[in-house]
């Protein structure tokens, strides 16, 4: 063999290791234009049970019926190893709201297999912040995949296709529906327990999901998981003709007011206080409100005091008020005089405005204080760190990218009938909500008002579940909550399997 040859041949057979390197490679990790995705192998101990599972983590190619890419959306799954039949176990998609929220917050925050270090109130720690294993992770019990909406995360159109074909109620019910249509078919899960989640405008999501992937593809579901639920927004937007909101809001708020201490000595545990409350509101409150000016002034100050007693509030701003406040309003006034104001998606919280004298707040002290840090980063650091996917892209968190969103417009969407019909005409669905006492973004006692005006028949209405826990929107940062969160989830799954 001559030495010419013996060279052609090392050069051949360094080509072909690298070419096989990179195809290896690329098989592993994802990045913003290829489409691939990242195949990692985890442990995790849960209730003293270790988990080997697999994280997978990239887009699904989401195409018309043309083969035409229409769109990439980026998911990441975990599935336990080790199970003889895969198919058998149970999956859950799960998601945020926002709208324009990506999922990292019920991903790192309660159910994947790391979450964000948080103190056990909420409160963030020193940056830079940290994560740590999950021991309150739902994976024991069943196979997760978090999915990112359109504009969230990674995921984007593809092509010349216009935002809007995928933003808005209906546009965002097929895509995230074809995704788990898509995703049931190309892994096998068809023969799976299937569970859907979402958290805040997530839930109006899975609402309008439970009928869709029931209607259209017979893709029926053994529960729907709703987290901070929102479903008649006719109970949550109060505006000129909807006096609705007002008095679901109320007990939130005296739960609020209860917290910071502005109620006195009368009321020393918060549940008794709550159930007095919900009381007065739908009954002597609503009233009140509907009878607009043909309300009599001694029944006014009747109220008025009532609701001075609730809210720590003063008689004065609560008649000039016209008996009606509001998320904003509310939040600037419980503590004027302490120069703070609370926090929206969470009322613990507390922070400070540019001006003092201002009608409303100035930001959301229970996100820009506490979780959006920590998150992001979190987040940031943990796909392409850990999940080991590579993707240069803005990972949008919780962006103002879908704008306008059509929520917005139609602002009294209800999607309660969907469930109520999905729950109808599958009578083996489960349905567990988990709220939030000082959640102001959707508020408890709204929700339990949306409930209330399903119709539900008897035995149908007993496969609805709800749950409460004394933190807020996100009461998974609280770490009692979260504690029992997950308690509840496995009593939850104990009975939808």
């Amino acid at each position: 063999m001559t030495k010419t040859t013996k060279t052609a041949m090392k050069q051949a057979l360094f080509i072909g290791l690298t070419l096989l390197f990179i195809h290896s490679k690329g098989q592993n990790k994802g990045n913003s234009s290829d489409g691939n995705i990242s195949v990692t192998k985890h442990q995790l101990k849960i209730n003293n049970q270790v988990i080997n599972y697999t994280a997978t983590a990239g887009y699904m190619p989401i195409k018309d019926e043309s083969d035409s890419l229409r769109a990439k959306l980026f998911f990441v799954a975990y599935t336990k190893d080790g199970e003889a039949e895969p198919g058998k176990r149970p999956i859950l998609f799960a998601y945020n709201g926002g709208p324009g929220s990506a999922s990292l917050w019920l991903h790192m925050g309660a159910l994947g297999p790391k979450r964000v270090v948080m103190t056990e109130k909420g409160d963030a720690i020193k940056p830079p912040y940290q994560y740590i294993d999950n021991e309150y992770s739902w994976l024991d019990k069943t196979d997760i995949v978090f999915i990112d909406p359109m504009v969230t995360g990674y995921t984007r159109m593809a092509g010349k296709n216009p935002q809007s074909m995928f933003t808005g109620y209906e546009n965002d019910l097929t895509l995230v529906g074809d995704f788990i249509r898509l995703y049931t078919t190309k892994y096998e899960r068809w023969s799976s327990p299937k569970f859907i989640g979402g958290e805040s405008y997530g839930t109006t999501r899975s609402a309008g999901l439970s009928g869709y992937l029931q209607n259209k593809y017979g893709l029926y579901l053994n529960g729907v998981i709703l987290i901070s639920s929102i479903m008649d927004f006719a109970t949550a937007r109060p505006d000129v003709g909807n006096d609705r909101p007002y008095p679901l809001m109320l007990p939130t708020f005296a739960a609020t007011a209860w917290y910071h201490k502005k109620l006195g000595s009368n009321y020393p545990d918060l549940k008794p206080l709550l159930k007095e409350v919900e009381s007065f509101a739908i009954n002597e409150y609503a009233t009140a409100l509907l009878k607009g000016d043909a309300l009599p002034q001694d029944e006014r100050e009747k109220v008025v005091n009532k609701l001075s007693q609730y809210t720590g509030l003063s008689k004065t701003y609560i008649n000039d008020n016209n008996l009606r406040f509001y998320v904003g309003g509310f939040n600037k006034e419980l503590l004027r005089t302490e120069k703070k104001t609370v926090g929206r998606l969470d009322g613990r919280f507390t922070g400070y405005d540019f001006n003092e004298a201002g009608a409303t707040y100035d930001y959301d002290p229970s996100y820009n204080n506490t979780i959006y840090g920590p998150y992001a980063m979190a987040a940031n650091d943990y796909i392409r760190r850990f999940l080991k996917y590579e993707n240069d892209l803005v990972y949008e968190v919780l962006t103002g990218r879908p704008q306008p969103w059509p929520l917005a417009q139609d602002k009294y969407l209800n999607v309660a009938e969907t469930l109520r019909d999905a729950m109808t005409k599958n009578p083996h669905l489960k349905v567990w909500i988990a709220n939030g006492f000082y959640d102001m973004a959707t508020p408890y006692f709204a929700t339990q008002n949306t409930v209330d005006h399903m119709f539900l028949k008897k035995d149908i209405r007993a496969n609805l579940t709800m749950t409460y826990y004394e933190a807020g929107h996100m009461m998974y940062i609280h770490q009692p909550s979260l504690q029992q969160l997950k308690k509840d989830f496995e009593r939850f799954m104990s009975e939808a399997n």
